[in-house]
C-alpha cells in the first residue's frame, strides 16, 4: 500500500460544511480531508451517502451547500475538470453510443484523452472495439469501459463510485494493480477515492478509509493507524456479558463471542480469558458500522 510511494499528507481534497438533504436521510460533513497521494476508500452501508457525496465532489450534483477545495486551492474550473476522472455504477455514457465511438467522444471531451492508451487498456482488459451499442453491454463491460476511459487520461485524481461492485473477482484483482500503478505513477501527486462494497478485494489497495453510516463519517484514518486503533477479541461464552460493554459489533453463539475492542481499553478485559489479534480492514469496518447502523443485526 503506501510502501514504496512518497509519503504527502496534504490534502487533495477538503470539504467543509457539507450538507444535502432528502426526505429521511441528511449527508452532514463539518469537515473532511482526503490525503494526497493515496488510495482512500469510502465504506458504509446502501444509503450512507457515498454515493451523494462522491457525485457533489464529481460536480454532477450540486444542489448541496458547503465549501469543496480542490488540489490545495485550484479555482480554474477547465482545470479542476481536466484533472478529475470519474466513473459510475450509473453509466455516463449515452445508451446509443457505439463502443467504437468512445474514443472520439472522449477526445473531444477531454484534451488529456490519449486514444492510443485506450486501445491498449480496452485489449489489456479485454474490451471490444466493435459497433455494438453501451446499452448492450453487461454492467461489468459497461464498468470496464469507463475504466479504461477515465485510465486513458491524464489526471491526478480518480473519483470512482463503486468500481467494483459489477466486477468479477479477477478483475477486481486486475483493479487493484491499475490503481497501484497509477498512484506509483504519480510519486505522490496522485490520488484515488472510491467507495465499495467489496472490502476484502479492495483491502490490499486501500490507504486510508472513510467509513460512513446513515451520511455522517463515524471513523476514518490511515489503515495501518486503524489496525493499531482497534483488537479483534475472542473469548468465552461464560464471559460474553462481563465484555460486551467493551466491543464494537459484538456477536455471541454458544461457544463464545467476539468483538472489536480499542486497543487503550484492552486493559479493561484482563481479567478474561481471551485471544487477541490484529483486525482486517473488513473486520474493522463491519463492526464500526454495526455499531451505528440502523440495521438490527
Amino acid at each position: 500500500m503506501m510502501e514504496g510511494r512518497k509519503v504527502n499528507t496534504d490534502a487533495v481534497i477538503q470539504m467543509k460544511d457539507i450538507y444535502k438533504k432528502f426526505k429521511g436521510f441528511q449527508l452532514e460533513i463539518p469537515l473532511l480531508q482526503i490525503p494526497k497521494g493515496f488510495a482512500t476508500a469510502l465504506i458504509g452501508e446502501n444509503g450512507a451517502g457515498k454515493s451523494t457525496l462522491i457525485n457533489i465532489l464529481a460536480g454532477t450534483r450540486l444542489d448541496y451547500t458547503g465549501e469543496i477545495v480542490y488540489f490545495g486551492g485550484e479555482t480554474d474550473e477547465t482545470v479542476i475538470r481536466e484533472s478529475i476522472g470519474y466513473t459510475s455504477p450509473n453509466s455516463y455514457f449515452m445508451p446509443q453510443w457505439i463502443v467504437q465511438s468512445i474514443p472520439k467522444i472522449s477526445e473531444l471531451l477531454f484534451d488529456s484523452f490519449h486514444a492510443d492508451r485506450y486501445e491498449k487498456l480496452c485489449g489489456d482488459l479485454g474490451l471490444p472495439m466493435d459497433n455494438k451499442k453501451i446499452s448492450g453491454l453487461s454492467d461489468g463491460m459497461r464498468m470496464k469501459t469507463m475504466l479504461a476511459t477515465v485510465f486513458a487520461r491524464d489526471t491526478a485524481l480518480l473519483l470512482l463510485d463503486e468500481p467494483a461492485s459489477p466486477l468479477d473477482p479477477l478483475m477486481r484483482d486486475k483493479l487493484c494493480g491499475m490503481i497501484r500503478e497509477y498512484l506509483e505513477e504519480g510519486n505522490g501527486e496522485k490520488s484515488v477515492f472510491f467507495s465499495t462494497h467489496n472490502i476484502t478485494d479492495m483491502e490490499n489497495v486501500t490507504d486510508y478509509c472513510i467509513i460512513m453510516e446513515r451520511g455522517k463519517v463515524v471513523e476514518q484514518g490511515f489503515v495501518e493507524e486503524l489496525k493499531e486503533k482497534y483488537i479483534v477479541v475472542k473469548g468465552e461464552a461464560k464471559d460474553a456479558e462481563a465484555a460486551k460493554d467493551f466491543l464494537l459489533g459484538f456477536r455471541k453463539n454458544s461457544y463464545g463471542y467476539e468483538g472489536l475492542c480499542l486497543a487503550e481499553q484492552a486493559d479493561k478485559l484482563a481479567g478474561f480469558d481471551i485471544a487477541a489479534e490484529t483486525p482486517t480492514l473488513s473486520q474493522i469496518s463491519i463492526a464500526v458500522m454495526r455499531q451505528y447502523s440502523a440495521l438490527r443485526v
